[in-house]
């Protein structure tokens, strides 16, 4: 039976998806909430709108023109790779887990790109919206990556008598993030479940047991 799609036209459909949706939430969220709004949807799980400079999950890490610039530069890097091994007909779970993390590293990309000049700023007390090119409240690749998922899955105290920590506050995945901060961990965290294994064969020219 004749494939619905090729290899190499998988790819395209999963990461124009993945950008679609993810642009489609950060979009509907930026423009309805106001910064640091709150959303509950159950007891461990929120819509929480925050934005951050830095790289997934809120961390971060040297300048925004840095991260920015590595970012474009290794989206290069990944898509290179990704034509490469759609060409040389790898395992198409494989291509599926590659093409998952480019759709979600140019999904933070376009936020550090062009939010910066296409928003006005996100405060407490205003909720953003588009204005003329060039009028936002940043400039091209200074965007701010906009997040907005939150699981505290477990809210409580640590215990009294734990040395130095008791008492406090724990909230187990307090991290906050977005669609394309999904994509890229659920390609990694797949990479490694099922394909760990022919990972340090694909540093070498032949990857044997990755092809079909």
């Amino acid at each position: 039976m004749k494939k619905l799609l090729t290899k190499g036209q998988l790819s395209v459909l999963i990461v124009f998806g993945v950008l679609i949706i993810d642009q489609i939430i950060k979009i509907l969220v930026k423009t309805n909430m106001y910064w640091h709004e709150s959303i509950r949807i159950t007891d461990w799980f929120y819509i929480y709108f925050t934005e951050n400079n830095g790289m997934a999950f809120g961390m971060e890490i040297f300048g925004k023109l840095f991260l920015t610039t590595f970012r474009i530069v290794a989206v290069g890097l990944i898509i290179w790779y990704l034509a490469k091994i759609v060409k040389q007909n790898y395992k198409t779970g494989y291509i599926v887990c590659i093409s998952l993390i480019l759709a979600g590293a140019i999904g933070n990309i376009i936020d550090s790109v062009f939010y910066g000049v296409i928003f006005n700023e996100s405060t407490h007390s205003t909720i953003a919206s588009f204005v003329p090119v060039g009028e936002g409240y940043s400039e091209w690749l200074h965007g701010k990556v906009v997040d907005m998922f939150y699981f505290p899955i477990i809210e409580t105290n640590w215990p009294e008598w734990i040395p130095g920590i008791g008492g406090e506050h724990f909230i187990f995945f307090s991290p906050i993030f977005n669609f394309a901060d999904a994509a890229i961990s659920c390609g990694i965290v797949a990479l490694l479940l099922f394909y760990g294994k022919y990972l340090n064969q694909n540093v070498h020219p032949s990857a044997e047991g990755l092809k079909e």
